[in-house]
């Protein structure tokens, strides 16, 4: 059976069942879209030892059927570079040691990622939890999200909720509120928010039913997850307008990534492609040291001359906060536009290289005394 957009009725492939039972997880199924060598059958075939793979019909229509370096498929597709990695890990953020109770992942002291799916529309070959999405032993249980919901309930800092997965969409609409309704009723959490990436690879599953849900627990708030301009399709725009118009506010996480999306140019165009969508740059994260992910990592300076370029040549919302997600917390990043401080005053370099210089006395020191 074919996968193919103009082989499938329409009803089948605007149908976000259709498209997870369809799945494309085999050479031989994505030959449906890409002309492939000999040489690159045999490397997926022999990565996917190591590391499974598998996307959408939807997310595979959109690469590039000759070129190997096209964004989207170096973002879905398995490399032989992944088998090398010095320094890669497990668990680069360490969220084992920061389970309170199963699903629950507490680094803050007013917040928590909470594990409600194990499952994925697409395997990014970056995710920082790899070696958790679709493995047996991280299968969510009625009984473990309830668990965690009464932790929740029994914990009175908790504020803000973030569910996350795997991918919190992948669950059913009636299965997802049941989730959501009993942590609005907490007093004490005041947002909840929604991680999921399928408005990228799936925009089929943002559906006027999961809307018409979701907008009956705000404030609820709905992060998403593009990483290059391709993958902002007239699809990805209905999905991310249909959840704007219920008055859910998007942000965007987007993974910087060599051969990618490391450069300003691509940056600026998926950042003002976001922002005419109604979804707001929110993170530019470092890739993670995970095992398999060394030819992704960019040296940390590449992000931090990235959010310079895009200063003052765009709207200041169209920026994103650039860090690092360690063991310990979020480290945000910056671009240095101080280029000298003295006692009295403060000399500023502006995006067009011209120095400014401020009146500014230092701590403990006023204006000097005019003579």
């Amino acid at each position: 059976m074919s996968r193919r957009k103009e082989n499938v009725s329409p009803e089948k492939w605007n149908d976000w069942n259709w498209q997870v039972e369809n799945q494309i997880r085999t050479v031989e199924d994505l030959e449906e879209f890409l002309n492939l060598t000999d040489e690159q059958r045999e490397e997926i075939k022999e990565v996917t030892k190591t590391y499974a793979w598998e996307t959408t019909p939807y997310y595979a229509s959109l690469m590039d059927p000759d070129d190997p370096n096209c964004p989207i498929r170096k973002q879905a597709l398995p490399s032989k570079e992944e088998l090398y990695d010095p320094v890669g890990v497990q668990d680069p953020l360490k969220e084992s040691e920061h389970q309170p109770v199963k699903g629950i992942v507490r680094v803050y002291p007013d917040r928590v990622a909470f594990t409600i799916s194990n499952k994925c529309a697409m395997l990014c070959r970056h995710c920082f939890r790899k070696e958790y999405v679709n493995m047996p032993h991280t299968f969510v249980s009625h009984e473990d999200v309830m668990n965690a919901v009464q932790w929740i309930k029994e914990t009175p800092e908790i504020r803000d909720v973030l569910l996350t997965g795997g991918d919190p969409f992948l669950n059913d609409t009636e299965w997802l509120e049941e989730i959501i309704a009993p942590i609005r009723e907490i007093k004490h959490v005041e947002v909840i928010r929604i991680g999921s990436r399928t408005p990228c690879t799936m925009p089929q599953r943002i559906t006027p039913e999961l809307v018409n849900m979701l907008k009956k627990y705000h404030p609820l708030w709905v992060n998403v997850h593009f990483n290059h301009p391709k993958e902002v399709t007239e699809d990805a725009k209905r999905a991310c307008g249909m959840l704007a118009d219920a008055g859910i506010p998007l942000g965007n996480q987007c993974v910087l990534m060599k051969g990618i999306n490391d450069d300003a140019k691509t940056q600026m165009e998926l950042v003002h492609k976001l922002v005419e969508m109604r979804v707001r740059p929110y993170y530019l994260l470092q890739c993670q040291i995970l095992h398999g992910t060394a030819h992704f990592r960019t040296p940390i300076e590449t992000g931090i001359d990235i959010i310079y370029n895009l200063q003052g040549w765009t709207s200041g919302f169209c920026i994103p906060t650039f860090l690092l997600d360690t063991p310990y917390g979020k480290c945000p990043m910056f671009p240095q536009r101080i280029v000298n401080r003295d006692t009295y005053s403060v000399s500023l370099k502006n995006f067009k290289g011209q120095i400014w210089t401020e009146p500014n006395p230092m701590p403990g020191y006023d204006y000097p005394k005019q003579k």
